[in-house]
């Protein structure tokens, strides 16, 4: 394999996750465009909303390295060099973030910051 085409990873995750693949995609594109619709009508990042998600996230890092195990058909007792456990960490980090912005979108969109009454320093 001389040339990187995506279509041949586009193949491959087809072929791993059939219809699943394609939810989601959906599901981060939708994800990714519900987090900026509230960064763009709040202006802000509401940290307590942030970390809220983050720990949220840690939960989606799991549940992708689920999803992976059980797209794959193998265990973690079947990564045996380190460029396999590279593999799970990018997938679980991968899960963390998209999980992470996932969740702080519907925060966001379910209960919008109001500012709980505090004015803007002066």
């Amino acid at each position: 394999m001389k040339d990187l085409d995506p279509m041949v990873f586009v193949a491959v995750f087809q072929e791993m996750m059939g219809p699943l693949m394609w939810m989601l995609l959906a599901l981060a594109v939708g994800g990714l465009v519900a987090f900026a619709a509230v960064l763009a009508r709040e202006g802000r990042l509401v940290s307590r909303r942030l970390v809220r998600s983050e720990i949220v996230g840690v939960f989606g890092g799991f549940a992708a390295l689920a999803l992976m195990a059980w797209v794959t058909l193998s265990g973690f007792s079947d990564a045996g060099g380190p460029v396999d456990w590279l593999l799970v960490g990018i997938i679980w980090g991968a899960g963390l973030v998209g999980t992470t912005i996932l969740a702080y979108a519907v925060q966001g969109l379910v209960a919008p910051d109001r500012g709980h009454g505090m004015t803007e320093p002066q």
